[in-house]
């Protein structure tokens, strides 16, 4: 009989920790966090504030370095890179969402949604067929030439999700991305996020509050003490 091994972990994590020295000596925050994720999962972690759950979600997104561990997104250890490398690292494979949108007032929704690329090579006519369509996609076709001081909340949120999708990146990582909105457009976001993560076959992270957003993804963990606990 042939033994099939499992494939490898587009994402993984072990025995991760991450300390902070404060003025009454080491605070860990992180105590030994393993997670194995592929492209196509979707995953919600919860917790209280304070958990740690940004600090993950940063470590991953090679915003902040772990203090041990080991961490491999997509082949590559982000930890071992070189600051421009790290730089070319997140523009490439990954595509971050905030709770605050944090769009360009002085530019379009177009063109916040192209702003990842201008670090690259460029915007090419092919780009900008990608963001409108994505645009559409979201429901903001008729919103391209808008400022987002002309936009709703939830308006905001979907040129961010749109914005961050613009690379077609392998890993999407939210932090709190409906922490701002309303019940109703919260739940909606959820659903848009969700749906094209799908459509695009990405690797979705999300970090959140909210239980209800959490329950929509397909894995739900929560940190505890430090550590990850799986409760879907």
């Amino acid at each position: 009989m042939s033994i099939v091994n499992p494939p490898l972990a587009d994402l993984s994590i072990s025995a991760l920790r991450k300390d902070y020295n404060g003025p009454t000596g080491t605070v860990a925050v992180l105590r030994g966090v393993n997670l194995d994720l592929h492209r196509g999962d979707s995953v919600a972690i919860t917790g209280p504030s304070g958990s740690g759950k940004s600090t993950l979600l940063y470590i991953v997104g090679a915003l902040d370095q772990a203090t041990s561990g080991t961490l491999r997104a997509f082949g590559v250890d982000p930890g071992q890179l070189g600051i421009s490398e790290q730089a070319r690292f997140r523009n490439q494979h990954i595509g971050f969402i905030f709770q605050d949108h944090h769009l360009l007032p002085q530019l379009s929704v177009l063109e916040n949604v192209l702003v990842p690329l201008i670090a690259g090579n460029g915007v090419t006519d092919t780009d900008e067929q990608r963001a409108r369509t994505l645009l559409e996609r979201v429901g903001l076709a008729h919103r391209v030439d808008h400022r987002p001081a002309q936009l709703s909340g939830g308006e905001r949120q979907r040129v961010a999700v749109c914005r961050a999708l613009i690379n077609a990146p392998t890993l999407v990582l939210a932090d709190e991305p409906t922490g701002n909105l309303d019940r109703a457009t919260a739940q909606a976001i959820g659903s848009l996020l969700l749906e094209l993560s799908r459509e695009q076959n990405v690797l979705l992270l999300c970090v959140t509050h909210s239980q209800e957003l959490a329950q929509q993804f397909a894995q739900h963990w929560e940190l505890r003490d430090g550590q990850l606990v799986q409760l879907k």
